[in-house]
């Protein structure tokens, strides 16, 4: 087996043969990236199964269906992303011509996480290819089931044939776990992808104010919470609402959890599983540190890595689970009377990757986008809005930096350079720039390079 360095060197070699892929061979990569999908479905569904006992709907909606979504909407715009982007010019410039051509970073590493690891994996993997890069893919060791299929499937659709091809496309995929991570970062990339954060500070809030409502408020935010059985990075993290409304909303949250889950969540096929035993004990040491009243839910089991949907009110502000992203199935409900008490609460805190308000007011959503700040905002739902590859995924300060999903992420992997084409005419007026200076050849300079002077040519 060829070591890290042999890998990357194979890889360079081959991007420096060609440092601009052609179109017509991203596409074709992009469509075997499509084939791999489709061909292998069930082996996926499988995988995924056996490592976090995802549902076949939720599994083939967040994990396959949204990168087959992204593959194909990178095919129906990767012409238009190609093409020059020109900039406005000045008078100095006016006979140039002056644009930003996006060219390929070089060799890039993709790091997937766990919670997503066919999904967080793939997608980005899109812009890469979009962009015309060779990538290093990094598997969650984790998800063993997973990484495995991804190893054996990657080569077969995408480096081989591209060998054939001779093209400067090349993807391999590495294995192993922290030591063989810790091992890859020792290599030069041109770019390191990772869609992941620490583990203390944001959270996502869910704010609801208003006249809503609660059937349906719960159902949103239940789905929301619960898919992934709450291992989302973007699931709420905790809900703010008066006390009037958690009295409420609580009850309603008991009855769509019975009507998703039934009467025993534990033997529902709809409810996947906590990623590992080491997971499963820090939930759990988290619930057992809180300070709040476990209102719904509270069950577990170990063996077989379950939490129960699990609800609490009466928690405090520096409660064990306001400390850090929970990332499971477990869901605080603190209270705050007024609107503004509700935008203080949550920007004293580090800035979510997501932030939801449910409301029925047009002008309370205005004021929460305009008064915070957040990775992403949205009203009235959650976590759907990942699922819509013209919308930016990322985050800000503590939740994170940069963006992929549709043009993000071709723009992310690409470098954008800056190009621009003189003649040799007008040789007289550059004669203006050069030595020995003078004050009227400086006034002469200050005028053509204005910007009050540029335009789009």
């Amino acid at each position: 087996m060829a070591s890290h360095s042999e890998v990357l060197q194979r890889l360079r070699t081959s991007f420096r043969s060609g440092v601009t892929v052609p179109e017509e061979f991203r596409r074709a990569q992009l469509k075997q990236l499509l084939r791999m999908l489709e061909e292998n479905e069930e082996s996926f569904l499988k995988a995924l199964h056996q490592d976090l006992a995802k549902p076949k709907f939720e599994a083939t909606v967040s994990e396959l269906v949204i990168v087959a979504n992204e593959a194909h909407y990178a095919l129906a715009n990767l012409k238009s992303w190609l093409q020059p982007e020109y900039v406005s010019k000045n008078l100095a410039t006016k006979v140039d011509t002056c644009y930003v051509r996006r060219e390929p970073l070089g060799v890039a590493l993709i790091i997937g996480p766990w919670n997503y690891p066919i999904h967080l994996l793939l997608l980005p993997l899109v812009g890469a290819i979009a962009a015309g890069n060779c990538v290093v893919i990094k598997p969650s060791e984790v998800t063993a089931s997973v990484e495995a299929v991804i190893a054996e499937l990657i080569p077969k659709y995408l480096s081989q044939m591209f060998f054939l091809l001779m093209t400067a496309g090349l993807f391999t995929v590495v294995c192993g776990g922290a030591e063989e991570t810790t091992e890859l970062l020792k290599h030069k990339f041109d770019h390191i992808f990772y869609t992941g954060e620490q583990q203390t500070g944001r959270e996502d809030p869910l704010f609801l104010y208003g006249n809503l409502s609660m059937a349906d408020t719960a159902r949103r935010l239940a789905w929301s919470k619960f898919f992934n059985v709450g291992q989302s990075c973007v699931a709420p993290d905790y809900v703010l609402c008066t006390k009037k409304m958690r009295d409420v909303l609580v009850p309603a949250l008991k009855e769509v959890l019975q009507e998703f889950y039934g009467d025993e969540p534990q033997k529902s096929p709809d409810l996947p599983r906590i990623v590992s035993p080491k997971h499963w004990s820090r939930l759990m040491g988290l619930l057992g540190r809180s300070k709040g009243t476990v209102v719904l839910g509270g069950e577990s089991d170990e063996a077989d890595k379950y939490i129960a949907p699990t609800v609490l009110v009466d928690v405090p502000e520096d409660d064990a689970l306001m400390q850090e992203e929970i990332f499971g199935p477990i869901l605080p409900i603190l209270t705050v009377e007024t609107l503004e008490e509700g935008i203080n609460f949550i920007n004293q805190r580090d800035k979510p990757l997501a932030l939801y308000l449910f409301s029925d007011v047009a002008s309370v959503a205005n004021r929460v986008l305009e008064e915070t700040s957040s990775g992403a905002f949205v009203s009235n739902d959650g976590i759907i809005y990942m699922t819509l590859p013209s919308l930016p995924f990322g985050g800000v300060g503590a939740s994170g930096f940069g963006n992929y999903h549709g043009r993000w992420g071709f723009e992310t992997f690409s470098h954008r350079r800056a190009v621009m084409l003189r003649g040799w005419a007008l040789e007289r007026l550059n004669a203006m720039r050069y030595p020995p200076y003078n004050d009227t050849n400086l006034s002469w300079l200050r005028w053509s390079a204005s910007p009050r002077l540029c335009s789009i040519l």
